[in-house]
């Protein structure tokens, strides 16, 4: 199989939602739960504010690296499965435990007058998600989706105070879906891999008045997934293959932020809103049409997902000249709706626990390591797709070791 229709199936909320987004792509990015973006001062400024840039030391380039492992402990859910005929099912289960490594890389060259260069490339989300259980493999037995972001930007310092930017966002998504009905009697089977270039924009402004005040705002566009590939099905000992193709539109994202330097501690406030409603169906287009044993996988499916908010809170305080702390606290809402809540995505809302250290080893050089706690709340759900019961556990564990370097 070529290029396939599989992002669509985890749906947007795989990138930048609070489904299965990953915000925390630096080590300050995740010690301060990404809480920087109006005082970030470092290489990890092309991702989280370009426009900050313009105001590190104009004759210095700046280079940032790090590893992030992921740790995503089971999911439990606890409930029955309604089908359409109206039977009912135990489905008490627990997605597989799943693990990640996932780098990440940020330039910022020195200014050149006024302008100034950056590039970040990072993993901005992703799914990793496996259900061995008979009802599960139905809908979800894997669903594993990889993507990498390439964002170059450039930056105009218009004054002393003020900076803007704009960026280009390069997205390369890559993963795999399969399902399997047979462990429950239905003859039925999925599989799809491929693989996605996607574009879009990012656009920055950053001001910092005095009294040590920083404001900044930063916009994502939507993306618009134009996929389209091979799908292979199983229909008893049958297997057939298909010429597939979807549109799917990652949501517009807008970030609000406000820093306040305050002795030795560094105070940060986020609020960033993303646009989910523009998900509404999931609609797949195919060459020929599917038997009618397959019309599970034709039907188009209503999302109506909402837009969220996140609130973000993080606090660096310079212990010494060499050693600085960092904790941070995050709320973040999920995009979907508890009618749509489905065993891919068993999204709800979070409370985000980060803490973290960076040492400066030298004039140029320094690292350090952050730590996170995503907490997931318990979900109790009725839904449209004949989900009956409880969702509990999961959420995510992340460790970040990262370094800086200035030359």
């Amino acid at each position: 199989m070529k290029k396939v229709i599989l992002l669509s199936l985890v749906g947007a909320g795989v990138l930048f939602g609070a489904a299965y987004k990953l915000p925390e792509v630096s080590l300050k990015g995740t010690a301060l739960g990404a809480a920087n973006v109006a005082a970030c001062d470092g290489g990890d400024c092309a991702y989280y504010n370009s426009a900050n840039s313009a105001f590190l030391d104009s004759e210095s380039q700046y280079l940032e690296g790090g590893l992030t492992v992921v740790h995503l402990p089971a999911i439990e859910y606890s409930g029955t499965q309604m089908f359409a005929s109206g039977a009912v099912v135990p489905a008490t289960a627990s997605t597989k435990v799943e693990n990640a490594f996932l780098p990440n890389l940020h330039y910022v060259s020195k200014a050149y007058g006024a302008w100034r260069y950056g590039l970040s490339v990072v993993v901005p989300g992703g799914l990793v998600k496996r259900w061995e259980s008979p009802v599960q493999k139905l809908f979800a037995q894997k669903f594993d989706l990889t993507t990498v972001l390439i964002n170059p930007s450039v930056t105009y310092k218009v004054n002393d105070i003020l900076a803007l930017s704009v960026g280009a966002d390069i997205l390369y998504s890559k993963g795999e879906v399969a399902n399997d009905g047979t462990l429950i009697g239905k003859p039925i089977k999925r599989d799809m891999d491929g693989d996605s270039f996607d574009y879009g924009f990012n656009v920055a402004a950053a001001l910092h008045l005095e009294n040590g005040v920083n404001l900044a705002a930063t916009y994502r566009s939507k993306i618009k997934m134009s996929l389209e590939g091979d799908a292979t099905f199983g229909l008893g000992p049958m297997s057939l293959g298909y010429k597939a193709n979807v549109d799917v539109y990652l949501p517009a994202a807008l970030t609000l932020a406000v820093s306040k330097d305050i002795d030795k501690f560094t105070l940060e406030l986020v609020y960033e809103r993303t646009f989910w409603s523009s998900y509404k169906y999931l609609d797949f287009n195919y060459d020929k049409p599917l038997p009618a044993q397959l019309a599970s996988f034709d039907a188009k499916t209503p999302k109506l997902w909402k837009d969220t908010n996140t609130f973000r809170v993080g606090l660096q305080y310079r212990y010494s000249d060499k050693l600085t702390l960092m904790a941070g606290y995050s709320y973040d809402e999920s995009p979907i709706k508890d009618a749509y809540v489905s065993y891919e995505l068993p999204d709800s809302d979070a409370h985000i626990f980060s803490a973290g250290f960076y040492y400066q080893q030298s004039e140029n050089l320094g690292w350090g390591l952050g730590v996170l706690y995503d907490h997931k709340k318990k979900r109790k759900v009725q839904t449209k797709g004949g989900i009956i019961g409880t969702f509990d556990k999961g959420g995510a564990y992340l460790v970040t070791a990262g370094f800086r370097y200035k030359f």
